[in-house]
Order: structure tokens, then sequence, then C-alpha cells
């Protein structure tokens, strides 16, 4: 079997990426937001925080939040036909209008 080439951050340079004024700087107010069960939240990756992030390939996706894990949140998200849940930390979570 052939072994597989690069890590989960792979090609991932423009999702990745940030402004060069924010660069490196966490918003405070992403970090402590709550979201409540039933929720619906985007996945949005926060570059310079790399705990409790989701793979990649599920960015910009809307979930729903499922409850809080410790500091984490638990959300439901629809891959195709599959339901997956994540573990993902506020900061990489975005409120849906």
């Amino acid at each position: 079997m052939v072994q597989r080439i690069g890590s989960s951050r792979r090609k991932s340079r423009q999702k990745m990426s940030k402004n060069i004024w924010t660069k490196s700087k966490i918003s405070q107010r992403a970090f402590l937001q709550s979201f409540n069960p039933g929720e619906r939240v985007v996945l949005k990756a926060e570059p310079a925080y790399q705990k409790g992030m989701y793979h990649l390939r599920f960015h910009g996706k809307v979930a729903e939040v499922l409850k809080k894990r410790g500091d984490c949140y638990e959300v439901k998200l629809s891959d195709r036909t599959k339901e997956k849940t994540f573990v993902v930390h506020p900061v990489h979570l975005k409120k849906v209008i």
C-alpha cells in the first residue's frame, strides 16, 4: 500500500493566511464567545491558535452546536450522506446570522 504524502495542513496556504495587521493576533471576543445547543455556526479556522481545530476539508461549512464539552463545543456536520461530530474550540466558530 502506498504511504500518504503530506499532513492535514497540506495545500492550506490560502485558507490559513491572515492579513499582515492581524497576523498572530487572536480576538478575545472570538476566544470567549459562547453558543447555545441548536445554534448554527460556520467553521472558520483561526490559524494563530491550533488547539481544537478541525480538519481543513470542512473549512467554511455550516454546522449545528450539540453541546459544550469542556472549553470547546461539540458540533454536528453533514458530510454528504454521513453525520459527523467534531469537538471544536470557539475561536474557530462564527455564528450564522
